[in-house]
């Protein structure tokens, strides 16, 4: 499949995914980011109750602190990430709110009624690098559940949907959650974004960032 193809195809499954309506819980619109044919995909949990009107994932307070993770570990801005790698979700409508209060984590069947999506966008894509953030992300790329301790600060090698990838797990950069301002999350999260700066998929994607024609 050329990139051309590819990228239509990529087209066709982003107005098909915009008319999904099939988890009633669910809050929407659908939110995914634009269609970059990339090799490193970043995966996180379901959008927050912003996104929807901003119309792309991790476009409020949580996203702000893990784009400044990111240019602080290699020096790309928000926008050059957005163009650059290809953002999805375990979810992608927002799950509205959990009864003690915080974002509503999505259930099993709506989880299992989005894999789909990923799957078609994983054999468009065929990703060297999956970058999962939060819990959820984490669980359902490596298809086990770990400590974050466990898992963030290493790189794993799984097989998914169909594909031989590297996993660099991240924790969710939510407000609500201490874990990566303290010890150990802070030591780990700093090692995770270290081994992300050195993965050959992400330093093509710098590469190509800065051959590209400016404007």
């Amino acid at each position: 499949m050329t990139p051309s193809s590819a990228r239509k195809k990529m087209l066709a499954l982003h107005r098909e995914l915009d008319g999904c309506r099939a988890c009633p819980k669910m809050v929407g619109p659908v939110v995914h980011g634009p269609p970059v044919m990339s090799r490193v995909i970043l995966v996180g949990q379901a959008p927050g109750p912003r996104e929807g009107s901003f119309g792309r994932p991790f476009a409020w307070t949580a996203g702000r602190t893990m784009f400044r993770w990111f240019e602080q570990a290699f020096g790309m801005t928000e926008d050059q990430l957005r163009a650059s790698v290809y953002m999805a979700a375990v979810a992608r409508c927002f799950p509205g709110k959990a009864s003690g209060g915080g974002d509503r984590r999505p259930d099993a069947h709506e989880v299992a009624r989005c894999e789909p999506w990923l799957e078609r966008e994983v054999t468009l894509l065929q990703p060297d690098l999956v970058v999962a953030v939060g819990t959820l992300a984490i669980e359902r790329v490596l298809g086990t559940k770990a400590p974050l301790a466990e898992v963030v600060g290493t790189v794993k090698r799984v097989r998914w949907h169909g594909r031989d990838v590297d996993v660099i797990a991240l924790p969710h950069p939510s407000g609500a959650s201490p874990w990566h301002k303290v010890h150990p999350g802070k030591t780990l999260l700093s090692k995770a974004l270290r081994r992300l700066a050195k993965h050959p998929a992400m330093i093509a994607v710098q590469t190509n960032l800065r051959g590209a024609p400016a404007g």
